[in-house]
């Protein structure tokens, strides 16, 4: 059972940047195709960002295109989703996890804040 842990959240002010990671434990890493979710309060989760297996493959959501990159590290087992010129509409907890279902079990998140 693959664990995921995300970390690299915080408080920004508008047009700030971010880093998060998602650290994966497990040695089936290079297999899977990951995603970074979000879920903003009351909102239903969403897909940011999305990187195929070796990372030829890669999807962004239309509200992040252009400001947010996805990135992958399969000797480190992590995945990285740097975000640039963030708004305040991008205050979410932000997630990782396989790219569709079944998925792993969901870690706790990140919070993201943007403050105006």
């Amino acid at each position: 059972q693959v664990q995921l842990v995300e970390s690299g959240g915080g408080l920004v002010q508008d047009g700030g940047s971010l880093r998060l990671s998602c650290a994966a434990s497990g040695n089936t890493f290079s297999s899977y195709s990951f995603a970074w979710f979000r879920q903003a309060p009351m909102k239903e989760r969403e897909l940011v960002a999305a990187i195929a297996r070796t990372g030829g493959r890669i999807l962004y959501g239309d509200s992040v295109k252009g400001r947010f990159t996805i990135s992958r590290d399969n000797a480190k087992n992590t995945v990285y989703l740097q975000m640039n010129s963030l708004k305040p509409e991008d205050t979410a907890i932000y997630y990782c996890n396989f790219i569709s279902p079944p998925f792993a079990s969901w870690g706790q998140g990140t919070q993201v804040t943007v403050s105006s």
